[in-house]
C-alpha cells in the first residue's frame, strides 16, 4: 500500500483513494448509489456511515493535506460545520475580505449567539496576537476576491490559549499551493466545487482536520445536519482531483503571463496577483467598463465561481454584500486554455 508521505503530492493525486489492489478489482472506486445497507455489516445507513465514494475522496484529499478529511455537500456546509462548534459569546477573527458566505454565518452568530466578530486585513500583524485571545482564527489566504496574502507560517505557529483553533480556507491555494496543517493549523477547508472538482459540474466541500477527534466532531455535524455529499458528486470530485496537479500547473503558468500583460495594458488600473495560483483580480476604471469587458469575451466565460478547466470572469461588486470591493474589479479564474488565446480574447474585450 502506498502512503501519502512516501510519494510526491502529484503522485498521490493519482494513487490515493483507490480500491484494494487485487486481481479483478476495479481501478476506480465504483459508485454505490444506495442509501441503506443489509444489516449485519459496518454500513447501515449512508447518512451515518458514509459510502465507499465518500471514503475514497476523503482518503485522497486527507493525504494531500496531511490530515483527516470529511466530505460535505458543499463548501458552505463544510464551513458551517466548523463554525457550528463555537460556543455562545465566542471571539471570532475573520479576514476583512473573507468569503461572503462565511461572513454571513459570522453575522448570524453575532446576532443569535453573542459572538464577538473581529475583522482583520490579511497582512495585519495583529493576527499573531489574537491567537492568544480569540476562540477561532478564520484565515483565508489568498483572500477572495482581493487576493490578499496572510503570513500563514506566523499565524499558524503563534502561541494560543487552550481551545483556540486556527482554520484556513485553502480553496484558492489548493493543497498543492500550501499545506496549512503542516504549518500548525487545526483545520483546512475547501470548496471542492472549485479546483478540486475542476469541471464546474458539482457542488462539494471538504474539511480536513489535524486531529482525529476533530474529524469525529465534523462527521457528527455532517450526520446531524444532513450535509452529506451525493454519490455522483463524490465520484466526479475524485476523478477531477486526479488531474489537479496538471490543471493547476497549466492554469498557473498562464495566469503569470496574463497578470504581467494586464499590468501593461492602459485600460487596467490595478492588477492583484499573489505570484502563484490561477486567480487574478484586476481593476478597470468603472463598473460600466468592467461590465462591458465581461460581456465582450468569447473564450473567457462570463460566469461566477472558479477553478474549472474553462476560464471565467465576473465583476464581483455586482453581488450584494461586496461593498468593500472596488466597483471595477474583475475576478478572473484562469483555466487550461492556451495562454495566447486567452490574452487575445482579453485584449479584444478590453478594447
Amino acid at each position: 500500500m502506498v502512503h501519502p508521505e512516501d510519494v510526491a503530492p502529484e503522485t498521490w493525486a493519482i494513487v490515493g483513494g483507490r480500491p484494494v489492489d487485487e486481481p479483478g478489482a476495479p481501478l476506480n472506486v465504483p459508485m454505490v448509489p444506495s442509501s441503506t445497507f443489509v444489516l449485519g455489516g459496518e454500513r447501515i445507513y449512508s447518512r451515518n456511515e458514509a459510502t465507499p465514494g465518500w471514503e475514497a475522496l476523503e482518503a485522497l484529499i486527507g493525504g494531500m493535506e496531511g490530515g483527516h478529511a470529511v466530505a460535505f455537500a458543499s463548501g458552505m456546509a463544510a464551513c458551517a460545520a466548523v463554525l457550528a462548534q463555537l460556543p455562545t459569546g465566542a471571539h471570532v477573527v475573520l479576514g476583512d475580505d473573507c468569503y461572503q458566505g462565511v461572513a454571513a454565518i459570522a453575522a448570524a452568530g453575532e446576532r443569535d449567539h453573542g459572538w464577538r466578530v473581529e475583522r482583520l486585513h490579511a497582512a495585519d500583524p495583529a493576527w499573531v496576537g489574537r491567537a492568544a485571545e480569540a476562540d477561532l482564527l478564520w484565515v483565508e489566504s489568498p483572500s477572495n476576491p482581493l487576493l490578499e496574502v496572510a503570513d500563514m507560517e506566523a499565524i499558524c505557529a503563534a502561541p494560543r490559549k487552550p481551545g483556540t483553533r486556527v482554520v484556513v480556507d485553502n480553496t484558492f491555494a489548493t493543497p498543492l499551493g500550501q499545506r496549512p496543517l503542516a504549518l500548525g493549523a487545526d483545520l483546512s477547508v475547501h470548496s471542492a466545487t472549485k479546483f478540486i472538482g475542476g469541471h464546474s459540474d458539482l457542488l462539494l466541500g471538504v474539511a480536513v482536520a489535524a486531529a482525529e477527534e476533530q474529524q469525529a466532531l465534523l462527521r457528527r455535524q455532517r450526520s446531524l445536519h444532513g450535509a452529506t455529499p451525493g454519490t455522483l458528486e463524490c465520484f466526479l470530485a475524485l476523478r477531477g482531483a486526479r488531474t489537479l496537479p496538471l490543471r493547476l500547473r497549466q492554469a498557473a503558468a498562464s495566469a503569470a503571463v496574463l497578470a504581467e500583460r494586464l499590468r501593461e495594458h492602459p485600460a487596467v488600473v490595478r492588477v492583484r496577483y499573489p505570484g502563484y495560483g490561477a486567480m487574478i483580480s484586476f481593476e478597470l476604471e468603472s463598473a460600466d467598463a468592467a461590465d462591458r469587458a465581461c460581456r465582450a469575451t468569447r473564450i473567457v466565460r462570463h460566469a461566477t465561481s472558479l477553478g474549472g478547466v474553462e476560464s471565467t470572469m465576473e465583476r464581483r461588486s455586482a453581488h450584494p454584500g461586496q461593498e468593500h470591493i472596488p466597483a471595477g474589479l474583475i475576478r478572473l479564474s484562469v483555466g487550461c486554455e492556451e495562454a495566447e488565446d486567452l490574452w487575445a480574447d482579453l485584449r479584444r474585450a478590453l478594447a
